[in-house]
């Protein structure tokens, strides 16, 4: 089994900033993928910021410019900083961790942004 805890989230104004972390432990396999996605009340879950391979990243459109996803691998954590955040940011984050046998998520961590 993988444990997954994201860590970082909360209360913030409009324009500020929060840096969110994923740590993963357990049973971790090489290669593995990590993520952050982000539910919305009454919306889908959806990626937020990937690192499908490499060094390559995906972002949302809606978080360009302003997020930005890292990953230390000798501590199996991954970050999230995020910028400029705004109202529609809001939602809880979640971290999942992937490899060819695994699919883990964590419980989530709130992020408020007030306008």
């Amino acid at each position: 089994q993988v444990q997954v805890v994201e860590s970082g989230g909360g209360l913030v104004q409009a324009g500020g900033s929060l840096r969110l972390s994923c740590a993963a432990s357990g049973s971790i396999f090489s290669p593995n993928t990590m993520g952050w996605y982000r539910q919305a009340p009454g919306k889908q879950r959806e990626l937020v910021a990937g690192m499908p391979s490499g060094n390559s990243r995906d972002y949302a459109d809606s978080v360009k410019g302003r997020f930005t996803i890292s990953r230390d691998n000798a501590k199996n954590t991954m970050y999230l900083q995020m910028n400029t955040l705004k109202p529609e940011d809001t939602a809880v984050y979640y971290c999942n961790y992937k490899d060819r046998l695994q699919d883990y998520w964590g419980q989530g961590t709130q992020v408020t942004v007030s306008s």
